[in-house]
C-alpha cells in the first residue's frame, strides 16, 4: 500500500495519456483528419478519460473520487464506439485499430480496478479533518498494483 500524492502517479492516468496521444495521431493524418466532427468527438472523449480521472483525484472527497473514475470509464466506451465508426470508414487500419481497442480496454480496466477497490474501502478512508480548510485530498492510500511511479 502506498500513497499517492499526485494524479500522475496513477498507472489509469498514465494509460489514458498514452492513449490520447495514440488518437491525436492517428486523427492527424489521411481521411480521419478531414472528419472534423468525428475527429473532435474522438479527441474530446480520450481527453476526458484522463481529466477525469485527474479532476477526480483533486477532489475533496472519495466518494467523488469513485463518481470521477466512473466517468472516466465511460469515456473509454465512447472512445471505443467512435473507432468503430473510424474503422468502418477505413480511416484507420485494422491492426491499428486492434492495438487502439487493446489501449481502450487496458484503460478501463485499470479505471474499474481503481474505482472498485476505492467503493469498497470508502468507508475505511479518511477523510481530510476539515471540510473547510480549502486544502482538498494531500495524499490517498492506494494498493500498488495502480500506481506507476517511474
Amino acid at each position: 500500500m502506498s500513497k499517492v500524492e499526485k494524479f500522475e502517479d496513477l498507472f489509469c492516468w498514465q494509460k489514458a495519456r498514452e492513449l490520447v496521444n495514440q488518437v491525436y495521431e492517428i486523427t492527424d493524418s489521411g481521411k480521419f483528419s478531414k472528419d472534423y466532427d468525428l475527429r473532435s468527438q474522438i479527441r474530446r472523449a480520450s481527453i476526458s478519460i484522463m481529466s477525469n480521472i485527474a479532476e477526480g483525484f483533486s477532489r475533496y472527497h472519495k466518494k467523488e473520487f469513485i463518481r470521477f473514475l466512473d466517468i472516466a470509464q465511460s469515456s473509454g466506451s465512447e472512445v471505443k464506439s467512435q473507432l468503430y465508426i473510424a474503422a468502418d470508414l477505413e480511416y484507420i487500419e485494422k491492426d491499428k485499430a486492434t492495438d487502439l481497442f487493446n489501449l481502450i480496454k487496458e484503460v478501463r480496466k485499470t479505471t474499474l480496478g481503481l474505482l472498485k477497490y476505492l467503493d469498497r474501502n470508502v468507508n475505511h478512508v479518511k477523510e481530510p479533518d476539515s471540510i473547510y480548510s480549502g486544502e482538498g485530498v494531500k495524499s490517498i492510500s492506494i494498493p500498488d498494483k495502480h500506481i506507476n511511479t517511474k
